[in-house]
């Protein structure tokens, strides 16, 4: 019996028409026991979210991770900052990145490994109002040329 790798929980598809997306690291994410229940009952939203670094840790800001239903009493904070795993040289790397104008760091997507939730980050640089025009023409070019593809056949 084949196991699936990676599982896709969630993708921030407002990440990548915000910002241009630089550079991505996987990370691991500190998590309750009822925000992973959540999770794989597919509740958790990054629309919102964005990445820290505070005192050399990385940092989940914004994440919405809905109440577990069945956990009553002992639930989560929904939007309470979560503590993201990395190496401290990676840390530093990205610190360093921020550091310069106009550069943030992203959640872009978070998914299964082997059972632990891991989550994608980037660096990225934030988009001019004109570069999002220019991102939704491209979309609408490449939906028209699909959709004309598929009448030819």
């Amino acid at each position: 019996m084949k196991n699936k790798q990676n599982k896709l929980i969630t993708n921030n598809r407002r990440a990548r028409y915000e910002y241009d997306i630089l550079e991505t690291l996987e990370t691991g994410i500190a998590l309750k026991g009822t925000e992973v229940k959540s999770i794989r009952q597919g509740s958790l939203s990054l629309s919102e979210s964005y990445v820290v670094v505070r005192n050399g840790e990385l940092f989940l800001v914004g994440a919405h991770i809905a109440p577990y239903e069945q956990a009553h009493q002992f639930n989560h904070d929904p939007v309470r900052d979560r503590k993201l795993l990395a190496h401290k040289s990676q840390i530093r790397k990205l610190e360093a990145a921020v550091q310069q104008k106009g550069m943030t760091l992203v959640p872009t997507k978070a998914y299964f490994v082997r059972g632990k939730v891991k989550l994608e980050i980037a660096i990225a640089r934030g988009k001019k109002l004109y570069d999002k025009r220019q991102t939704i023409r491209d979309r609408e070019v490449a939906r028209d040329v699909e959709k004309r593809m598929k009448q030819d056949y």
